[in-house]
């Protein structure tokens, strides 16, 4: 699977960035379905078996689902590479980041 990097810069008020993300998070889930909820959380459920974490955050956004897989280091490089095959056939995309790994669920 092909991941971008991306050159993200830290929130200078890291408690009210988190407060806004939830806010807008929750109202943007209103509006997807059942099913692309439960597809985010195999995903999230998939991704802490092959990554070691300080933690999985599900962030629900206008035009895709984000997964991210914060301070992530491979613990199964053969699963994940399975796993992200078949993320990609399902067109879901990965991007790199200083603060983790985040996989993107189009709303398709």
């Amino acid at each position: 699977m092909l991941a971008r990097e991306l050159d993200t810069q830290s929130a200078p008020n890291r408690w009210w960035a988190s407060r806004d993300a939830s806010i807008k998070s929750y109202a943007q889930s209103t509006t997807y379905s059942e099913r692309q909820k439960v597809a985010a959380e195999a995903m999230r459920l998939a991704l802490d078996m092959v990554y070691a974490n300080r933690g999985i955050h599900i962030n629900y956004r206008q035009k895709f689902i984000t997964v991210k897989v914060d301070g992530a280091r491979v613990r199964d490089r053969r699963e994940l590479s399975l796993l992200e095959q078949d993320y990609e056939q399902r067109g879901y995309r990965k991007a790199v980041t200083n603060q983790g790994v985040i996989y993107r669920i189009p709303r398709g």
